[in-house]
């Protein structure tokens, strides 16, 4: 039963936390090409899919550490000092994915698609043709303004670079296990 559950924790952490990995690591150069090229509707589209990507392996991702607590339980390992770092570094890097990269992901990609409506390069005629297309054209560029700054995805790329290695980290201590007894 041990390797069964050793296989689809390894399963699931190639599953779901590499494309997280990839997805978050290629959000911000993405963002900063939409924020470049505001006639691309293309660069927005792109945005949005990593920003699906993110979420729904993000999700999923859960299962690497309930099949990683199940193994551990298993092996009888669950007390050994190398398990416990890998358990609060998995757990930091949750953190800063679900609060720190996802939430500005999650800004960053609303804003580009409002300007992106406000401006009419979204294949429509921007709504009405009135008066509310004025004014959500003067009031989106102002909301907005932070959270599509070149500065904002560099931010943004920092935090994603801890949430990976967080992971490498995570991923080391998995194969090496210092100190570990066991011969799995």
């Amino acid at each position: 039963m041990t390797k069964f559950l050793l296989a689809v924790h390894v399963l699931a952490a190639i599953v779901a936390i590499g494309p997280v990995t990839v997805a978050a690591s290629m959000f911000p150069p993405a963002a900063r090409r939409a924020l470049a090229s505001p006639e691309d509707p293309r660069a927005v589209e792109t945005v949005l899919l990593l920003l699906r990507i993110c979420r729904v392996y993000a999700v999923v991702g859960v299962a690497v550490p309930v099949f990683g607590f199940a193994t551990a339980k298993n092996m009888g390992v669950l007390g050994d000092t190398w398990l416990i770092v890998s358990i609060v570094l998995t757990a930091l890097a949750a953190v800063v994915l679900v609060a720190l990269v996802l939430p500005r992901q999650t800004a960053m990609a609303e804003a580009l698609e409002e300007r992106r409506v406000a401006e009419g390069t979204d294949g429509t005629d921007g709504g009405d043709g009135g008066a509310a297309t004025t004014t959500t054209t003067v009031t989106a560029p102002t909301a907005a303004a932070p959270t599509l700054s070149p500065r904002a995805t560099v931010r943004l790329a920092m935090f994603t670079g801890q949430f990976n290695l967080l992971w490498a980290a995570v991923t080391v201590l998995m194969i090496v296990r210092p100190g570990s007894t066991t011969g799995a």
